[in-house]
C-alpha cells in the first residue's frame, strides 16, 4: 500500500523499493489512508497530499516530513 508513497531527493522518502525506512512508511500508512486515499498508486500524489494536509497528520507521520526539512 504504502510502497506507492515515494520522495523526491530532498522531501521525505517512504518504503523500500523506492526510497525510505520501513519506520517512514509505517508512520504514514494509517495518514495516507484517511487522506490521500484517492491518491493511493501515484507517489508524489500521496507525498503532496500528505503535505497539503500538514496540520491534520499524525505526530509520527508529521515527524518524518520535519525529519526530512519540510
Amino acid at each position: 500500500m504504502l510502497a506507492a508513497l515515494t520522495g523526491v531527493s530532498e522531501g521525505p522518502a517512504f518504503a523500500q523499493g523506492h526510497m525510505g525506512t520501513p519506520q517512514e512508511q509505517k508512520a504514514c500508512t494509517r495518514d495516507a489512508q484517511r487522506f490521500c486515499r484517492k491518491d493511493l498508486g501515484n507517489d508524489m500524489a500521496v507525498q503532496g497530499c500528505l503535505q497539503a494536509n500538514r496540520a491534520k497528520l499524525s505526530k509520527s507521520c508529521s515527524n518524518v516530513f520535519k525529519s526530512h526539512g519540510m
